[in-house]
C-alpha cells in the first residue's frame, strides 16, 4: 500500500519551518502540500524545499480536498496539519494502523489519556456535543463509538470519500448557503462511515497548541452548519453507500 501525506496549509510558514523537517523519512510515498492561497511565503518555502505543491483555485478547505484529490497518488491518505496541532510521532502508528486493513483511522484527542491543549471552553463543549450527537444518531447499532469524529488528523483509504458520497454538493447544502460559509468534510465522513459500517479505528494522541499562524475556525457558522448537517443526515432521505447503489444497478 502506498501512502500519501496530505498537508493542508493557509499562511502556515512558521509551523512549516519547524514541523516539516521533522517528518519521518521513508514512511510516505508522496508528500503533497495543498495550499489555500497563502500570502506569507508558505508556497515559495514549500517549493524551495522540494515539496510537491498544489494551490487551490477556490477558497475553503473542502474545495481544497476536492481539487487536490486527483493529484493524490497513494492508496491511503494521511491528513496532517503543519501548525503544530498534529503530533509527528503519531504518523508512523497511523500508517501502520491503516495498513492493518481499516478504512479510516482517527488520531483521537479524547481517547484514553490524550487531551487537546488547543481547546478552549467553547471548542471543548462543541466537540463533546457533536461527538454525543453523532454517536447517539449513527453508531448505536455498532460495536464501537467515536471519541473524536471531528478531528482532521486521520488516515483513510483514497476511495473512501467517493464511496461515502463526500464529493456530492448536496451533502453540504443548504447549510453552507444559509450560514454563508464553507465547511469541511470530517464530520460527514465520520457520520457516513458509521452508516456504511466501514472499518474504523482510533488511536490516542494529544493535540498540542499551534505554532504561529491564525486559527481559521468559524465557531458560530461552522457549528450551526455541522448541526444542520447532522439533522439532515438523521432525518432526511436515506443515504445509500456507493457499494449498495452499484449492487442495485447490477
Amino acid at each position: 500500500m502506498k501512502v500519501t501525506l496530505l498537508v493542508m496549509t493557509l499562511n502556515e510558514i512558521e509551523g512549516m519551518r519547524v514541523i516539516m523537517p521533522q517528518i519521518p523519512k521513508g514512511v510516505f510515498d508522496q508528500i503533497l502540500i495543498c495550499d489555500g492561497g497563502s500570502t506569507d511565503g508558505t508556497i515559495d518555502w514549500s517549493r524551495e524545499n522540494g515539496y510537491e505543491v498544489y494551490v487551490q483555485s477556490r477558497p475553503g478547505i473542502r474545495f481544497g480536498y476536492f481539487e487536490v484529490w486527483p493529484h493524490v497518488r497513494g492508496d491511503a491518505v494521511v491528513f496532517f496539519s503543519p501548525d503544530g496541532n498534529s503530533l509527528i510521532e503519531k504518523l508512523e502508528p497511523l500508517v501502520v494502523k491503516i495498513k492493518d486493513g481499516y478504512d479510516m483511522v482517527i488520531v483521537s484527542r479524547y481517547l484514553g489519556p490524550a487531551r487537546s491543549y488547543d481547546d478552549d471552553p467553547i471548542t471543548r463543549f462543541g466537540n463533546w456535543l457533536f461527538r454525543t450527537l453523532i454517536n447517539f444518531c449513527f453508531t448505536r447499532t455498532l460495536t464501537w463509538r467515536y471519541t473524536d469524529p471531528m478531528v482532521i488528523f486521520r488516515a483513510l483509504r483514497k476511495d473512501l470519500p467517493e464511496r461515502l458520497g463526500l464529493f456530492e454538493a448536496d451533502a453540504y447544502e443548504p447549510m453552507e448557503r444559509w450560514f454563508r460559509t464553507t465547511i469541511s468534510w470530517e464530520p460527514l465522513m465520520s457520520i457516513r462511515a458509521a452508516r456504511a459500517k466501514v472499518r474504523v479505528a482510533e488511536i490516542s494522541g494529544d493535540e498540542p497548541e499551534r505554532i504561529g499562524g491564525e486559527r481559521k475556525l468559524q465557531i458560530i457558522r461552522w457549528g450551526a452548519s455541522y448541526l444542520g448537517q447532522i439533522v439532515k443526515e438523521y432525518l432526511g432521505p436515506p443515504w445509500t453507500p456507493l457499494e449498495a447503489r452499484s449492487a442495485g444497478k447490477g
